[in-house]
């Protein structure tokens, strides 16, 4: 499961082949002890939780990303190398 970017505590993460659970393109997301998938290009939470501040973070991030999300999406689901994206600033 690759890193693909890490911000303000928070660790992005895509994992290979991961198309089956949820049906649509997703980041996993990482905070201190709490886990959440985010809904690419929507920012949308489908699974866990986070705090209400680290997923609007979360969510502006996803939305400045989106092009590049999907492009990572469609590597990672053929299980090819993703690649960094650029963390929140």
């Amino acid at each position: 499961m690759p890193t693909i970017s890490m911000f303000y505590g928070l660790i992005i993460r895509m994992y290979y082949f991961d198309n089956q659970r949820h049906h649509a393109p997703h980041i996993h997301v990482h905070y201190q002890d709490e886990c959440a998938v985010i809904e690419i290009p929507s920012g949308n939470l489908l699974d866990g939780n986070l705090p209400k501040a680290k997923l609007k973070l979360v969510e502006a991030w996803v939305e400045i990303h989106q092009e590049d999300l999907m492009a990572d999406w469609q590597l990672a689901i053929n299980g090819d190398a993703v690649f960094k994206i650029d963390p929140l600033r």
